[in-house]
């Protein structure tokens, strides 16, 4: 287990052009599907049939037109498809996991060009660019037993991969970092990522592709595929599975109890040494909508607000903030035009709320001895059904309450004995606007009302941010 489930380009391969490490604590990501996100014609109503699996005309410079979108929920960094060739087979090569040539780009999703004028456009706006990258496999079009190596670039020998076999048990560590992804028919190759000759392939390819195209940062797909020796500055950090399995599991069920949760972040704090570059999300590509399992909209702002204010770098995929209930692949693969881009949705406003407390709390705490985003975030309160966690020095602290009741559930009534904010101070629910005073021993009276998050932050930090009128 790793605490960085992304891997970050200073941690491929050291590049100096791309962002720093400490430059990314502080972003929030916004994933799109370049062929699903915009079109270059900025049309909303070209088709795009749910569930259809092939390319419905998604572009870089369509991107480059929706930035404003984007930055209007306050997303400082975008992460787009993978962008080189892929085979000829529209239903395999428009999500951009089938390359077959990673020295030519996609041309489905427009030139050299484009690609070059959304990483300026980025740039021009202090957002950053961060890429997919498949370094386990390539795609072939046919039979695993008469693949034609050659139409590979660059590897394009039969010793650059694993002998053929198909992993079959997913508990083999063996077989799920040498055997293929895919089937006997349109198989996945499998890179010998232990070789010098591929590993030196990458680092060549990867420093050129970020040189190229101003990139800040780097996601490796499949990077439990590869042996971790082939992330040679990962070191021996310590770590954890993403939030996604047991956020989704506690929060689509009101009857689910909150256990795994406050697990999650006890072992976190014995095992992680540093949580601020994990990238915790709760939908993407591969998985099913959250909003496909429920529609109760207190039970998803319960678990965006979970997601975006704990540890981490928080990243939501495009859709999530209309409301897209899409189920498994390729159904959560919905073109978001159809939204008509609608800043007025609810979801998009509260998870723009969402970046705004965060951006707040990350500014505040700077004069501070403890950072805010190098802190680790700590259960100050957990019962069957709530859970509520702190986040920052005690003087510049978001203490976040999450709770999976639902919209329906009566109101109710919380005493949290020790808050972690400073004794005797005024405190303000920043959804709400409520202010209360801290106890003499920390202690914080919370009401929950419809089953809703709640957000508190010290009442004198909001002098001057425009939050509840300050």
């Amino acid at each position: 287990m790793f605490c960085r489930i992304f891997r970050w380009l200073p941690f491929f391969v050291g590049i100096a052009l791309a962002a720093s490490a400490p430059q990314w604590r502080s972003r929030s990501i916004y994933q799109i599907l370049t062929d699903r996100f915009a079109r270059s014609d900025g049309s909303t109503t070209a088709p795009c049939d749910l569930g259809f699996q092939g390319f419905c005309g998604g572009t870089w410079s369509g991107i480059t037109q929706k930035l404003d979108y984007i930055q209007g929920m306050g997303f400082d960094a975008i992460w787009i498809s993978t962008v080189v060739e892929q085979v000829s087979n529209p239903a395999r090569a428009y999500h951009g996991y089938c390359a077959k040539n990673i020295y030519a780009l996609n041309g489905n999703f427009g030139s050299a060009e484009d690609l070059k004028g959304l990483a300026k456009a980025l740039h021009d706006r202090n957002m950053f660019l961060m890429l997919d990258v498949v370094a386990n496999h390539m795609a072939f079009d046919g039979n695993a037993r008469s693949i034609d190596y050659s139409s590979f670039n660059p590897f394009n020998n039969r010793s650059f991969f694993h002998d053929v076999c198909f992993i079959t048990d997913w508990t083999n560590v063996t077989q799920i970092q040498q055997c293929w992804l895919g089937g006997e028919v349109d198989p996945l190759p499998d890179l010998n990522t232990t070789s010098p000759i591929v590993r030196d392939e990458w680092r060549t390819w990867v420093n050129s592709l970020v040189a190229n195209y101003s990139i800040d940062g780097i996601r490796v797909d499949t990077a439990q595929n590869i042996e971790q020796s082939f992330f040679p500055s990962f070191g021996k950090a310590a770590g954890r599975y993403p939030a996604y399995y047991t956020s989704v599991w506690f929060f689509n069920n009101t009857r689910a109890t909150s256990g795994n949760i406050v697990y999650d972040f006890y072992n976190t704090s014995i095992f992680c040494k540093d949580t601020s570059l994990v990238g915790e999300f709760m939908e993407n590509h591969d998985k099913p909508r959250f909003a496909s399992y429920t529609d109760d909209m207190s039970l998803v702002k319960n678990n965006v607000a979970y997601v975006m204010l704990k540890d981490g770098i928080p990243i939501i995929y495009q859709g999530q903030e209309q409301h897209y209930k899409g189920g498994d692949d390729p159904f959560n693969r919905e073109a978001i035009w159809f939204s008509g881009y609608n800043t007025d949705a609810e979801l998009y406003k509260f998870t723009k709320q969402m970046n705004a407390i965060r951006k707040m709390a990350i500014n505040k705490a700077s004069f501070s001895v403890t950072p805010f985003l190098t802190s680790m975030a700590k259960v100050v309160y957990y019962d069957a059904h709530n859970v509520a966690f702190a986040k920052g020095p005690p003087d510049a602290m978001i203490l976040t309450m999450i709770n999976n009741n639902g919209a329906h559930a009566a109101n109710y009534t919380l005493q949290v004995a020790t808050s972690r904010f400073t004794p005797r101070t005024p405190v303000v629910e920043l959804l709400t606007c409520t202010q209360m005073m801290v106890g003499s021993q920390g202690s914080l009276t919370l009401t929950v009302t419809g089953g809703t998050p709640l957000v508190l932050y010290p009442y004198n930090l909001l002098q001057g941010t425009g939050w509840c009128g300050s």
